[in-house]
C-alpha cells in the first residue's frame, strides 16, 4: 500500500471500525455501578478518542485492514486511557494502589484466562465488569496470533515499563521527580544517551506493543524481525510519539501542575535539538525495517496530528513544529493539513 492509499484507508475504512468500537465500551462504561469509575470511563473515550485512532493505523500494516486488530487495539488503549484518569483524576495518590489498577495492562499481555484484583488498593470497585472485559477482550486477540510467544518477552517488557512509569508519574508532586528518577536509574545504563525524562516518555507510548503484536500475526515471523522492529520502536519512535504529545501539552500541564517531560529541557534550543534527534532517530531506524514506508507513514502521522492541535498555535510552540515538519518529507506537511481539515470538521 502506497503512503495516499494507507491515509484514504485509515480515515475511509478504519476510523469508523474505531468509531463503533469506542461507542461498544462507551456502552459498557455507563454499566458499572460506581458512578466515578462509570464518569472517568465515559471521560477517557470521550476526550482521548485520537489515542485509538491512531494507534489503528497498525491494521492496515501489510496488507489490507484488520478488523480483529483493531478491536485488540482500541480495547488496549481504552484500558490505558482508563487508568490514566483514574490515576490522574480521582484525588488518589497512592503508587501501590496505581501499580495494581497497571496489573490489567501486564495480565492483557498474557494468553492464560489469569485475572488480578485490579481495584485491590483502590478506593473504588464497582466497575460492572468493565476493566476485566477489556483485559478479556485483549486476550481473546493474542491467543490467535500464531507467532506471540515470538514477541511476548519484548510486548510484557514494554507492557511494564508502561505500567510502571505511568503509576510513578502519578504520584504526589512532593515524591514524583524522585520516584521516577530511581525508577529509571537501572534501565539508563542500557540507554546512556536518554535523560530519566525521554526514557520515561518511551515507556509512556503503546505503539511498540501495537507493532510487535501486529508482527505476531506473521505465522514465518523470525527473532531477527522482533528485534529489528523492538530496536527502532524503542526508545526512538515511542519516544518521539510522547514527546510530542508531551509538548503539545507544555503551557496547559504548566499552569495545572502536571508533570511534563518536555519542560526538563533546559530552553528552547535543547528543545529542539532533543526533539530533531528523536524524529531523524526515528526515520534512520525504520529505513532497514520491512514495509518502511508504511513506518515512514506512522511517524509523519505522529507530527501532522499533533503539531495540527491548536495547543501549537503559541509562537514558540508553532516555531519549533514548522522546524519539525520541515525535517521530515514533504508529504507530512501535506498531512499535517490534512489533519487541520480532519479538526475542524470534528473527525479527529
Amino acid at each position: 500500500m502506497d503512503q495516499s492509499k494507507i491515509i484514504y484507508t485509515f480515515v475511509k475504512d478504519v476510523f469508523p471500525v474505531v468509531k463503533k468500537e469506542l461507542h461498544f465500551w462507551q456502552q459498557k462504561a455507563a454499566e458499572a455501578s460506581s458512578n466515578i469509575l462509570s464518569e472517568q470511563a465515559s471521560a477517557s473515550i470521550g476526550k482521548k478518542s485520537f489515542h485509538a485512532q491512531g494507534g489503528s493505523i497498525y491494521s492496515l500494516y501489510g496488507s489490507s485492514m484488520d478488523e480483529n486488530l483493531i478491536k485488540f487495539i482500541v480495547a488496549l488503549q481504552t484500558i490505558s486511557d482508563y487508568l490514566d484518569n483514574l490515576c490522574d483524576r480521582v484525588g488518589v495518590e497512592d503508587v501501590n494502589a496505581f501499580l495494581q489498577l497497571h496489573c490489567a495492562i501486564t495480565d492483557a499481555l498474557h494468553r492464560e484466562e489469569d485475572y488480578k484484583d485490579y481495584y485491590a488498593f483502590y478506593p473504588y470497585e464497582e466497575d460492572g465488569g468493565y476493566l476485566q472485559r477489556l483485559v478479556s477482550t485483549c486476550k481473546e486477540y493474542i491467543r490467535t496470533l500464531p507467532s506471540y510467544p515470538l514477541v511476548q518477552e519484548e510486548v510484557l517488557y514494554l507492557g511494564g515499563l508502561y505500567s510502571e512509569m505511568q503509576a510513578y508519574k502519578h504520584t504526589s508532586l512532593s515524591v514524583r521527580e524522585k520516584h521516577m528518577q530511581l525508577w529509571s536509574k537501572p534501565h539508563l545504563i542500557k540507554y546512556p544517551e536518554l535523560s530519566t525524562w525521554e526514557f520515561s516518555a518511551a515507556a509512556g507510548s503503546t505503539l511498540g506493543i501495537f507493532m510487535l503484536c501486529t508482527l505476531a500475526r506473521n505465522p514465518d515471523l523470525t527473532k531477527n524481525k522482533v528485534t529489528q522492529v523492538m530496536d527502532a520502536y524503542f526508545p526512538w519512535v515511542c519516544g518521539l510519539h510522547i514527546l510530542l504529545d508531551y509538548f503539545i501539552d507544555l503551557q496547559e500541564d504548566s499552569s495545572t501542575g502536571d508533570l511534563n517531560f518536555v519542560s526538563y529541557y533546559e530552553n528552547f534550543h535543547h528543545k529542539r535539538q532533543r526533539l530533531l534527534w528523536f524524529l531523524h532517530q526515528s526515520m534512520d531506524k525504520i529505513s532497514t525495517l520491512d514495509y518502511p514506508l508504511f513506518h515512514l507513514t506512522v511517524i509523519e502521522g505522529l507530527l501532522s496530528m499533533y503539531l495540527s492541535d491548536p495547543k501549537t498555535s503559541l509562537p514558540e510552540e508553532s516555531l519549533l513544529s514548522k522546524q519539525l515538519l520541515r525535517a521530515a518529507p514533504p508529504s507530512a506537511t501535506m498531512y499535517y493539513y490534512i489533519c487541520k481539515i480532519l479538526r475542524r470538521n470534528n473527525i479527529i
